[in-house]
């Protein structure tokens, strides 16, 4: 997420980038630090800023160049302590947090109290424009920072008090008793006076706490981070560096790491997966992840937010044969989802296997029942959206539209709709103009039922991208967060779910394994629990 580059031969091909081609690499044989290493990466939407990122690639390079007051163990998922020393509450809605001493961003300034209050403050500001203003909505004063209508009538949130250089304390607008566990999420980073001080030359070249350093970044082309040596963490980078290439095709990334100029693929192409075991053997990773695949649809829409709709939604699920598209498209790195959610919660975390019932099961007669008994597709077809420049996307949707269209026997009743880059893809989003379903795939931020329901699904939450909204929801989540009981919150969260389920606010398709593939130079590569490469962990040889 998201600049003259370290290798000259990627500099002389920079107007070239959307071909990446071979020769371009500046990977095992191209030369520079020995230390460094490349791989595949797409441009970010939004600028670098904690609080305005909440999409995989900008996140791949704030989790490198920032770290929290928690963080998230890569293989479990749990959330530990990384800048906070303790946490502390009696009533799980007035928080003391206590930082670690001796923490400094990289150019030298302190990581204090301070650090942390002034970045959610900025991340909660309406006028800040931060897409992820919503994950600090449950802090005392968020209607005076950020009103639903009107102008913000304060510019801190009162909930928020710093008591010492290494104390702070929160008061929530209600109990949330999970709170502390997501303050792993990248949106609660803490920024540096600089980031206030010179905002446009912050953003420019961010600065942040993490074990790398932003070194340059020419957008479309390269972003090139380098290790921190000063870094005061017990997980610093055990490599020189790492260039993200930008990459517009995942098959082009794939074939650059098979002709050696490139170090890692985190995204093995649809293509590429009947291959790829004997292409790579044990430099192939693939691992179950906390993501989760969906149909969204545009409830702004009118013609998608009726009786009929509901019934057109459930009949367009039946008409999905996922074991077919995940067997044959993905080899069986994808897994039919039976609920919303994802089985690395587990069932004590809140997973359902089987929630979605009848209406996740194949079924193109029932399907194409359900649909005429609607009055048939709004405006007669529907075009399935997806971003063309990552994730082999085209493949699947098209398999996708091919099911459907089977089911109703209508060859023209679904098509897919490429819109060019991710970037462009979510900013359609953004601005609610969608033509009809697209899209949506959802990486967890923090490993809680939570996180799999509230951002996507309670009314104008941060990743509610089709507008949905529904009363019995939002209550059954309000009571969640309220409670200080995990195991009634996870039940109430699995309740809010069956209100997703009765009302098919997404189609769910398939839960996701992280995929990855890396050159001979590379060891000790892995994927975290997100699917993301755990960058400051590999050796290069």
């Amino acid at each position: 997420m998201r600049g003259a580059t370290r290798h000259a031969t990627w500099a002389a091909c920079a107007a070239a980038v959307a071909l990446a081609a071979i020769g371009c690499g500046g990977g095992g044989n191209s030369g520079g630090a020995s230390g460094v290493f490349s791989s595949s990466w797409g441009d970010p939407q939004n600028p670098l800023e904690p609080a305005n990122t909440n999409e995989v690639q900008g996140g791949k390079v704030l989790d490198m160049i920032f770290r929290g007051l928690k963080r998230y163990d890569a293989k479990t998922g749990a959330a530990e302590n990384m800048l906070a020393e303790k946490i502390e509450t009696s009533d799980s809605r007035n928080f003391t947090i206590t930082v670690k001493d001796g923490w400094t961003f990289s150019n030298g300034e302190p990581v204090t109290a301070q650090s942390f209050v002034d970045a959610w403050n900025y991340g909660a500001g309406l006028r800040n424009n931060q897409k992820n203003a919503k994950f600090f909505g449950y802090i005392e004063g968020y209607d005076k920072v950020h009103p639903d209508s009107g102008s913000q009538s304060a510019d801190t949130l009162s909930g928020l008090k710093v008591t010492g250089p290494h104390t702070f304390t929160v008061e929530l607008n209600q109990k949330f008793s999970t709170f502390p566990d997501t303050l792993g999420y990248v949106a609660f980073a803490p920024l540096p006076k600089a980031f206030f001080d010179d905002h446009a030359a912050w953003v420019s070249k961010p600065v942040g706490n993490g074990p790398y350093t932003v070194e340059s970044y020419t957008k479309g082309s390269q972003m090139s981070l380098r290790r921190w040596d000063g870094y005061p963490g017990d997980d610093k980078a055990r490599n020189d560096g790492v260039d993200l290439k930008v990459y517009t095709d995942n098959n082009t990334a794939y074939t650059d790491l098979m002709a050696g100029n490139l170090d890692l693929v985190d995204d093995v192409p649809a293509a590429q997966l009947k291959n790829v075991r004997s292409d790579l053997g044990d430099r192939y990773i693939n691992s179950p992840a906390g993501i989760i695949q969906t149909v969204a649809f545009p409830f702004y829409d009118k013609n998608w937010d009726t009786s009929d709709a509901l019934k057109v939604r459930q009949g367009l699920s039946m008409a999905i044969d996922r074991g077919q598209i995940t067997n044959t498209i993905f080899q069986k790195t994808r897994t039919p989802a039976t609920d919303w959610t994802s089985p690395v919660l587990g069932a004590e975390g809140g997973f359902q296997d089987g929630l979605c019932g009848e209406a996740c099961s194949y079924n193109p007669s029932k399907a194409r029942k359900l649909i005429e008994e609607a009055g048939g597709l709004p405006g007669r077809q529907i075009k399935l959206s997806y971003n063309a420049d990552m994730g082999s996307h085209k493949e699947w949707v098209d398999a996708v539209c091919n099911s459907i269209n089977n089911a109703l026997g209508n060859d023209t009743a679904c098509v897919g709709n490429p819109i060019g880059t991710f970037a462009d893809f979510r900013n359609q989003i953004g601005r609610h103009k969608m033509p009809g379903p697209f899209r949506a795939g959802w990486q967890m931020d923090y490993p809680l039922i939570q996180n799999f329901l509230q951002p996507l699904y309670y009314t104008n939450a941060s990743s509610n991208d089709g507008k949905w909204s529904n009363k019995d929801f939002d209550q059954l989540v309000d009571q969640a967060n309220a409670t200080t009981d995990q195991a009634k919150a996870v039940r109430l969260f699995q309740q809010a779910e069956e209100v997703v389920r009765d009302n098919m606010a997404a189609i769910p398709l398939w839960y996701q394994n992280g995929s990855a593939g890396y050159s001979e130079r590379l060891s000790d590569v892995a994927l975290d629990q997100f699917s993301v490469p755990v960058y400051n962990e590999i050796k290069v040889s």
